[in-house]
């Protein structure tokens, strides 16, 4: 939940003369969004960030539709996705929807001969595998298995991975990601009810100005389609910021689990909210303690909206046969509930050290041609008794 925040030197009051030891001026940036009605920062720069000095020709990275309408409980094999060395190269759109793309990523290799600028959606990646730091004008953020890094659209960044395994669990979001709005008060302030606080987000650190000139590619997204630019000065060239709107991560272990006496509904594991979507974070808890209760889910029916689960570790007490990086879609219109004998199994159990990442969007998702070429074709048969 971004918070006010800055880093390195600004002046004293905004849109005044700002100047170098050499008497030129810095050049500001407003980074606004929804016009100028939402979250913004503004930014000092070395050089003003319009030096233009080539632009290729775009290319499509429109996701591949295979299945656009659909009735099937779903599984797909995550981790059976091939790592590719390039970053952008490693990402494949899975399941998609006008509001969301979700993508999953085994990249290999650190960014280095360019920079990542997505302008069309902000961008959560959580990293399932691996470790390293983001790297942005904002500053750095150190990053590790379980965090959820939310770079807002716009912002143009690298990532550098400590070693060569990643695994990384991609939602691009049409809309700004935010802390649902009940864990919040009225000044936008995380509440005492809220299962996570602003102590628990990473901000960025170690501003470090690159003053550079030469040629600097830039590739941008937008409506579906990569543009590489050429800029004559380095991106990272930010002297200063000060505001709302910058990269910043929260890890799913310091998300603290809210339960009851009875079985609670997915809404108490909701972590964020964009449009039409929610994101919830499962973690390791205490199971219900009614003297009756039964802590596996009861069975339910989507009407309106699917729902995505991406397993990342522990044993999952509704279903045994699942494996890390494993995905299933339940799409509305249908029931579906805990694996057969599960509820049985449950009762009496105390505790579970389950991790997932759970998303409902509110219009349905269509499957691409890289989610159907992973996908485990029987599952939709494992209710059979």
């Amino acid at each position: 939940m971004p918070v006010y925040h800055t880093l390195g030197t600004i002046p004293h009051k905004r849109h005044t003369q700002f100047r170098k030891p050499d008497g030129t001026l810095y050049a500001e940036e407003l980074v606004s969004t929804e016009g100028f009605s939402s979250l913004y920062s503004l930014v000092y720069h070395a050089y003003p960030p319009t030096i233009v000095k080539e632009l290729g020709e775009p290319y499509s990275v429109e996701p591949k539709i295979a299945r656009e309408k659909h009735l099937k409980h779903t599984s797909l094999i995550g981790f059976n996705i091939k790592p590719e060395d390039d970053y952008l190269k490693s990402r494949k759109p899975v399941l998609v929807n006008s509001d969301l793309h979700i993508s999953l990523a085994a990249p290999r290799k650190s960014m280095t001969d360019y920079f990542y600028k997505n302008s069309q959606a902000d961008e959560v990646i959580f990293i399932h595998v691996g470790s390293g730091t983001l790297k942005t004008g904002f500053g750095k953020i150190k990053f590790e298995y379980g965090d959820y890094l939310v770079i807002p659209r716009g912002t143009i960044y690298q990532l550098e991975f400590d070693n060569e395994d990643n695994r990384l669990f991609i939602v691009e979001s049409f809309s700004p990601i935010r802390a649902p709005k009940r864990y919040r008060n009225e000044y936008g302030q995380l509440m005492e009810h809220s299962p996570y606080c602003e102590r628990d987000i990473k901000r960025p650190t170690d501003l470090e100005t690159i003053d550079q000139k030469g040629d600097f590619k830039i590739l941008i997204k937008k409506q579906g389609l990569i543009y590489p630019y050429t800029y004559g000065t380095h991106p990272f060239d930010f002297v200063g910021w000060d505001g709302f709107h910058y990269p910043w991560a929260f890890s799913i272990h310091d998300f603290e689990p809210i339960t009851g006496r009875v079985h609670q509904p997915p809404p108490v594991h909701q972590t964020f909210e964009g449009h039409n979507f929610v994101i919830c974070s499962f973690v390791p808890r205490k199971f219900d303690y009614h003297p009756l209760s039964i802590p596996a889910p009861y069975n339910h029916s989507n009407v309106d909206s699917d729902e995505v689960l991406y397993y990342v570790d522990g044993d999952f007490m509704s279903r045994k046969s699942v494996v890390k990086g494993q995905i299933t879609l339940h799409p509305g219109g249908i029931p579906h509930g805990p694996a057969p004998g599960s509820v049985e199994k449950s009762i009496g159990k105390e505790f579970t050290d389950e991790l997932a990442v759970m998303i409902d969007p509110f219009r349905p998702l269509m499957l691409t041609e890289d989610a159907v070429n992973i996908e485990d074709g029987n599952y939709y048969k494992s209710w059979v008794i």
